[in-house]
């Protein structure tokens, strides 16, 4: 995927959901994996062109583990002109020591939105990029039928009240495929997570599961995400965003 065809449905998601306002400082979540370094050159590239005038800034939270070399993302920021901040916890020492924890990695996910969410306030923003793409969003919704019984996944936007902040996902119209196609052609420099259950988590079961599913009945992802687009979820109905 050409960086145009990435402008051009990042746009499209911007438009469709209103991801964006004039004056707006946005925090873009970096994980150092390909949708998060393919989400700045996404906004990047926005910015130069769309009529509503926004900032930029590129956060990552750093959870301790001694093996996260970071150094190609800054050199990457620099290129792009991205202002960039690392956050240093110790949540991976909390989370591996805490062996009694049952769902490590909900607690996760808990602490790095928290500390995302937190520095984001701290600079200014007033909007949060993640870089959830179209697989994402099913793989979400598989997962809270199977494991919650419901039918929900995250919205296009999402408002966070207690900190006063808005979370897009504007490569939510973004294949993974594409996303990978975009990698490579344009060397993303991507970290690897060195967490130990990277690879061994409920969402990587329902990736695979849905990607044996998808060989035995062509369509189906993109049949499931329309489900998604015609459902009552909040946030998912594009005339009250």
């Amino acid at each position: 995927m050409k960086l145009q065809q990435l402008l051009s449905y990042t746009r499209k998601a911007v438009d469709t959901y209103h991801m964006i306002d004039e004056g707006d400082k946005i925090a873009i979540g970096v994980s150092g994996g390909k949708d998060s370094l393919a989400l700045m050159y996404a906004l990047k590239g926005l910015q130069r062109f769309y009529p509503k005038k926004f900032e930029i800034e590129a956060i990552t939270v750093a959870l301790g583990f001694e093996a996260f070399d970071l150094s190609k993302v800054i050199d990457l920021c620099k290129e792009l002109d991205i202002h960039y901040t690392v956050v240093h916890t110790d949540i991976a020492e909390i989370i591996f020591e805490e062996r009694k924890e049952k769902n490590p990695c909900s607690l996760c996910s808990k602490m790095r939105k928290g500390a995302l969410n937190e520095k984001a306030v701290e600079l200014g923003c007033n909007k949060i990029a993640l870089g959830h793409h179209k697989e994402d969003i099913v793989e979400t919704m598989m997962m809270s039928l199977f494991f919650e019984g419901r039918f929900y996944t995250f919205s296009p936007v999402t408002y966070l009240d207690r900190m006063e902040l808005y979370a897009i996902r504007p490569l939510m119209f973004v294949s993974e495929k594409d996303v990978i196609g975009f990698k490579n052609k344009y060397h993303l420099p991507v970290v690897k997570s060195p967490c130990p259950a990277d690879g061994h988590t409920k969402r990587e079961y329902m990736k695979n599961l849905l990607a044996d599913l998808e060989r035995d009945n062509p369509g189906l992802s993109q049949r499931l995400y329309r489900a998604i687009e015609g459902s009552q979820i909040k946030g998912w109905t594009t005339d009250t965003c």
